[in-house]
């Protein structure tokens, strides 16, 4: 606790230093909207556009609640005039407070991986810029809606058309709403690997192997090597899904992303049944 106490006030030293020289770039005219994650920064990109500045804290292939906050954080803290977080990062509150940050903090919670709850998210984001910004994203608002429920008809096609109806599979916790979405069976679930016991594990195993599920899917942003080594013990194939876009050019928002992880679903499943 006392060395956590000392590297916060090492990074607040650092961001007043920062602050005392660095100004931060903007686009004149245009509020800076932070964003602890990359779901986040997509939300408020597909609705506000070119209308603000959008900063991101936390890079997409890392757990946000494990992130080690760098100096330069705490200055794109201090500069935001809106601040959205989920709630599970510990540090948000923390550094907002030792900058004495006076942007409004707007929590988005999650889940965001299916497209009912990320179209709660980008209602819930677009009244947030409303009411704070002042910004009309009413038709901005209503293309992403059918851009998600465009989503939603493909990823039940993809559902269809590869048998994902009714098979078995052991799954990250992280994942298992979207994979009971596209009417995977999810038979054994583990958190992440720091939350898995020796017991747990055995369940794991027992229950894998019980209702001869071949299919382990991990959460990329919490660590493959559980997956895979569950994988291997049960004789089965992993295969890692993200919750976060922009892991790599393409994935630019959760619809993107959730239509990246069904097909990784379906090339995952096809190998595990032996197929090309």
């Amino acid at each position: 606790m006392r060395l956590r106490h000392v590297r916060c006030f090492t990074l607040l030293l650092a961001a007043l230093w920062l602050l005392s020289w660095s100004p931060l770039t903007l686009c004149a005219g245009k509020p800076l909207v932070l964003c602890t994650t990359t779901v986040l920064a997509s939300i408020v990109r597909d609705l506000a556009g070119g209308e603000v500045v959008i900063a991101t804290i936390t890079p997409p292939t890392i757990c946000p609640a494990h992130y080690d906050v760098k100096p330069s954080d705490l200055l794109k803290v201090a500069n935001a005039d809106l601040i959205f977080y989920h709630g599970f990062e510990p540090w948000v509150r923390i550094i907002s407070e030792a900058v004495g940050a006076k942007a409004p903090m707007v929590k988005v919670p999650g889940p965001w991986n299916t497209p009912s709850l990320l179209s709660r998210k980008y209602v819930l984001v677009a009244q947030a810029l409303a009411q704070y910004l002042h910004l009309d994203l009413n038709s901005s608002l209503a293309a992403c809606l059918r851009g998600i429920e465009n989503a939603d008809k493909m990823l039940k096609a993809i559902s269809r058309a590869n048998g994902f109806e009714g098979t078995p599979v052991v799954c990250a916790l992280f994942q298992r709403g979207y994979l009971a979405y596209l009417g995977f069976e999810c038979v054994a679930t583990y958190g992440p690997p720091e939350m898995v016991s020796a017991k747990l594990y055995s369940e794991v195993i027992r229950n894998a192997t019980e209702s001869r599920a071949f299919l382990v899917v991990d959460n990329l942003q919490s660590g493959t090597e559980l997956g895979k080594r569950i994988a291997e013990e049960i004789g089965g194939v992993e295969v890692a899904l993200t919750n976060f876009p922009d892991i790599r050019p393409g994935l630019s928002n959760m619809t993107d992303v959730m239509v990246w992880n069904a097909n990784l679903l379906t090339k995952a499943l096809r190998g595990a049944k032996g197929g090309s």
